[in-house]
């Protein structure tokens, strides 16, 4: 698999994208004006304990206040159902956390006590006191000989500190891992010297900006390009690999040329095409996609696919090039949290677990963790993706304010009866000669032609003349009675 990333730096924001054999499979953008936090350590202070929830709001210095669970604050190994949040913060308190999950929507920062601190091999974890390995790394011999180095490294020093190997330590040698462990260890002291200076709120400690995190995180020795547009960055870029992945040094490439560096691979058409609900598959069928706050639901269709066979057949090669692309669909949209998709039925049970099996071979390669809980009662495939930063539609777009983000607005017959409803009351209850409307012009058009016996015939019941004026401020939904 070939896989090039391609990086387009601005003084507004950063945005990477991830191209697989040709095809855009991940987009990143960070904004100057609002960067993810997720990785951040910050002195923060308890300012609401919760014990109904088994959790507390802290003052990490952000607009709301970030939220943690007792799981985030008690020992993982020992945390049990009698644990109380009163056993182990108080309001007023001081606390150390790290950002887990980025503000979404109305919702906080999701915080822990935990802290990991990452680098191109390791993560390290200064209150745990294990070595794990990344369970990508499946190969056995491989996991062992990677412990052992960690270990052995750790013989000569006086810690307790605990590290995870990452898939990306695979087939790293022993002066590699040492590097990162030495590089983590001066890094962690120089943190701890800021949270015993520090007063919360306040930052400890910020993790990488998006390019330089794209090196440590995304970019793989299967990498066959890193190209950015920005000969500054390009520089920083060279700096860090030099000193980390000195592999990939010859791999970076800075862009100068004149058509922007998104046009490769159509990265902006596609990146539009994400923003929309519906995803045509090659066969004819399509996907409709629908994002909430609570979950996102993922509804496959056969379309003007008809197939060559017959019904079942066709439905089939329908569910499993639709799982195909759900695979690629998450990871371009970076949808997180619960996931509902509804496959079309199908009556083989040989050709459900074939569908079920594309979708889980399909998420294989992604960088999220993702939990597929099988087939519900009703057939629909339930799983979840972690969610720690928002959504590509979230970054990019806002709720409509003619619908306010419910998708609909109510049809101009609709609005129609509503203000003449609201004029019978407003004859009732207030002396008026004349009343004006005001509303949106698709509104105003139906008046005075489909409803405008009806307009007559209430002029005629309150003895008053009734006016129509378009405003194109109004939303079609909008509307005001002036009395006169």
């Amino acid at each position: 698999m070939s896989e090039d990333v391609l990086i387009n730096v601005t003084p507004m924001e950063i945005r990477v994208a991830l191209v697989e054999n040709g095809v855009l499979q991940e987009v990143y953008i960070e904004r100057s004006s609002r960067k993810g936090i997720v990785g951040n350590i910050y002195q923060g202070k308890v300012v609401r304990v919760l014990p109904g929830m088994q959790a507390a709001f802290v003052d990490i210095g952000l607009e709301r206040a970030a939220f943690i669970h007792v799981s985030e604050v008690a020992d993982r190994d020992a945390v049990n159902a009698s644990d109380q949040i009163g056993d182990y913060l108080r309001e007023g308190q001081s606390l150390v956390v790290q950002v887990t999950k980025d503000p979404i929507s109305t919702k906080g920062a999701r915080l822990t006590t935990h802290l990991s601190i990452p680098s191109r091999y390791l993560v390290y974890m200064p209150d745990q006191s294990h070595v794990g390995v990344s369970q990508r790394i499946e190969n056995e011999e491989e996991r062992d000989r990677l412990k052992s180095l960690v270990s052995k490294a750790l013989e000569d020093r006086d810690e307790s500190s605990g590290y995870i190997l990452r898939t990306a330590a695979e087939r790293a040698g022993e002066e590699e891992i040492l590097a990162d462990i030495n590089f983590l260890t001066r890094l962690w002291q120089s943190v701890k010297k800021r949270i015993n200076s520090a007063k919360a709120p306040a930052v400890i400690y910020e993790d990488l900006p998006l390019h330089l995190r794209t090196m440590r995180d995304l970019v793989s020795l299967s990498t066959e390009k890193i190209r950015i547009d920005s000969r500054e960055n390009f520089t920083k870029l060279r700096n860090f690999a030099e000193d980390f992945i000195p592999d990939l040094l010859p791999r970076i490439e800075y862009y100068p040329g004149e058509r922007p560096i998104f046009d490769l691979y159509s990265v902006e058409d596609e990146i539009q095409r994400a923003l929309d609900r519906k995803v045509q598959l090659k066969s004819g069928g399509y996907l409709l996609i629908e994002q909430t706050e609570s979950m996102t639901t993922i509804d496959v269709n056969t379309g003007a696919f008809v197939g060559s066979r017959n019904l079942e057949e066709t439905i089939y090669k329908t569910n499993l090039e639709a799982a195909t692309a759900i695979g690629r669909q998450l990871r371009l949209r970076n949808l997180g949290g619960i996931i509902i998709i509804d496959f079309i039925d199908m009556e083989d049970e040989e050709h459900k677990r074939q569908v079920l099996r594309m979708l889980e071979k399909v998420l294989e390669t992604d960088h999220s963790k993702t939990k597929i809980t099988g087939v519900s009662e009703l057939g629909l495939v339930e799983m979840t993706r972690k969610r720690t930063r928002e959504s590509l539609g979230q970054v990019l777009c806002e709720p409509c304010r003619a619908c306010r983000g419910s998708g609909v607005v109510k049809t101009p017959e609709t609005v129609c009866y509503e203000v003449l409803r609201e004029i019978m009351r407003a004859d009732r209850a207030y002396n008026s000669q004349t009343y004006t409307v005001l509303a949106n012009s698709a509104v105003v058009e139906r008046f005075l032609d489909e409803e405008s016996a009806a307009v007559a015939e209430l002029e005629a019941f309150i003895g008053k003349t009734i006016r129509f004026q378009t405003d194109p401020v109004y939303t079609q939904d909008q509307y005001d009675v002036v009395l006169r």
